[in-house]
């Protein structure tokens, strides 16, 4: 699935999703893990947020599928600390987004 060309967050999961798999796997990207990454972009490009989309685990609707939802929380808890060796600037882009409110913001037409 091809991704919007300046999609940090999209950027960000995808590099947590390769770091996942390359140690879990023993490949670049397994088949399992191309299926997450595609469903994810799926729901990054439809929140109704746009723009202005807080970070998952902070807001208040979770679009996401209970399995799925599991699925990320173990590739984020596995890839996130590691994020921070292997690609720094998305990694504190993702914390300064984590830090985000969601307070003042509307959904988009």
């Amino acid at each position: 699935m091809k991704k919007p060309p300046h999609s940090l967050e999209f950027l960000t999961i995808e590099k947590m999703v390769d770091l996942y798999c390359k140690a879990h796997h023993q490949n670049p990207r397994c088949p399992k893990c191309q299926e997450f990454l595609d469903y994810a972009f799926t729901k990054l490009k439809s929140c109704p947020f746009g723009n202005q989309k807080p970070a998952c685990k902070n807001c208040s609707i979770h679009c996401y599928q209970k399995d799925r939802r599991e699925e990320a929380k173990a590739i984020m808890r596995f890839a996130g600390p590691r994020m921070v060796f292997h690609h720094p600037l998305l990694a504190i882009f993702h914390l300064l987004h984590k830090m985000k409110k969601l307070k003042g913001l509307k959904f988009r037409s």
